[in-house]
């Protein structure tokens, strides 16, 4: 496949320096996308330059993952308005490893062929760089008007909200292109890519390629546009914060959800940039969803690739099944599945109570479910419904109005599911 050609189509390109598109074609090309390891895992917001990656090792060529080790200790003023917390050696030792482990799940690494995927860190090639030789040895090639002009510089130092800038990091511009000639000298990696943020600090390096190995030295940039919702706001964010890909920080069933609730055109958008479906997959769920929107054919998909690629098709399987609690035709077993966090989040909208055991066990339904609590507006009105066949216990009809509830009723051994009707769900969670 032609790798820009692919990006374009997809919509992932937002600039690229002249002649990118010819030395792709011209040979097999190394290229590498920067992360800093500045938590213990990548979220959403990171998945487009990830991507990236992955579409450029299916073209052919060669990706390189640079984990920032060195960078992370500094923090990049790209898109901020303060300067970030430093972080010490050992979180981002801790950080470096994790991500490593995240970023297997999108590019091979194992293969024996000439494009197989590789990790870098900075730290190995700058934490015996000394100061002074680094300012005479790199500082000399670019100028400060140079560096001033950029407008991750601009905007710090002009922004209201703004402290001002410090050397740490206005000096990371120069750190970041040193990472490029670096790699261009030991790796011969010619192209660095990332999000349209970052466009001052790949150029930094081109230029700097430029300048300490002659013009026959040719090297570029390509950026992918920041991806925002369809009403501007920043992608990934939700109420509870990113969504994460560690399934320790983001369950499956919520990271699933993320994707299932986006709007038609975020999901037109989305499923280009965030899955490796072919154009005629795509264009033909466009259809479908064209044809039919209620059925969310694009979300469903989206979701289904995004969450098996991320976590794994059991991880998938098993969300589908949470998800179709609330509304589909669930069972008990269904519930014993979920693990707890995963089951407070499918039920997190729904009225909760909370009650002493002894408030609960050995008592009769009825008199928990319409007295200590209001799931019912009386005793009458739990009775009639019960004997209609309109109560469930836990996803299971409730035979009997006025029958003891016993410590097996309780899911995980604290909590009750009651159902009222088809729609009308109630938690009790038991003390």
């Amino acid at each position: 496949m032609n790798f820009v050609e692919e990006l374009t189509w997809r919509g992932m390109v937002h600039q690229m320096m002249p002649g990118t598109p010819e030395q792709l074609q011209k040979e097999q090309t190394t290229a590498y996308v920067g992360i800093d390891p500045t938590a213990d895992s990548l979220h959403i917001g990171h998945l487009c330059s990830v991507m990236i990656l992955r579409h450029f090792q299916r073209c052919g060529h060669k990706p390189l993952a640079l984990v920032g080790g060195a960078t992370g200790m500094i923090g990049d003023p790209s898109g901020k308005s303060q300067e970030r917390n430093l972080l010490t050696p050992e979180i981002l030792e801790h950080n470096k490893a994790c991500i490593k482990a995240q970023l297997a799940k999108f590019l091979d690494f194992d293969s024996t062929l000439p494009n197989g995927a590789e990790l870098v860190d900075n730290y190995e090639w700058m934490k015996d760089y000394g100061f002074l030789d680094f300012v005479r040895e790199v500082g000399k090639h670019i100028t400060v008007n140079y560096m001033m002009a950029k407008d991750s510089v601009k905007k710090r130092l002009n922004g209201e909200a703004s402290d001002g800038l410090s050397f740490t990091e206005f000096s990371y511009q120069l750190l970041q292109g040193y990472d490029f000639l670096h790699l261009y000298r030991t790796k011969n990696c010619k192209l660095q890519m990332g999000g349209s943020d970052q466009w001052g600090n790949i150029t930094t390096g081109t230029e700097l390629i430029r300048r300490t190995l002659g013009p026959e030295a040719q090297a570029y940039a390509l950026t992918c546009p920041l991806i925002t919702k369809a009403d501007g706001r920043k992608f990934g964010k939700t109420e509870q914060g990113n969504v994460w890909l560690d399934p320790r920080r983001t369950t499956p069933y919520r990271f699933y959800q993320f994707w299932l609730n986006v709007a038609d055109d975020e999901a037109a958008r989305y499923i280009k940039i965030f899955t490796s479906l072919s154009r005629e997959e795509i264009d033909a769920l466009i259809e479908e969803q064209q044809a039919d929107p209620g059925h969310r054919a694009l979300q469903k998909r989206l979701g289904e690739e995004v969450t098996c690629m991320v976590h794994s098709r059991a991880a998938y399987e098993q969300a589908v099944e949470a998800s179709q609690i609330l509304f589909g035709k669930a069972t008990k077993d269904s519930l014993l599945h979920l693990d707890e966090e995963t089951f407070l989040q499918v039920f997190e909208g729904v009225p909760q109570f909370t009650l002493d055991k002894d408030a609960v066990l050995g008592q009769k339904a009825v008199d928990v479910l319409a007295e200590k609590t209001q799931c019912f507006a009386s005793k009458g009105e739990m009775r009639k419904l019960t004997q209609g066949g309109g109560v469930s216990l836990n996803k299971e009809k409730l035979q009997q109005f006025d029958r003891a509830i016993e410590a097996s009723d309780l899911i995980g051994g604290k909590y009750l599911l009651v159902q009222r009707g088809k729609k009308n769900y109630f938690l009790i969670s038991v003390q």
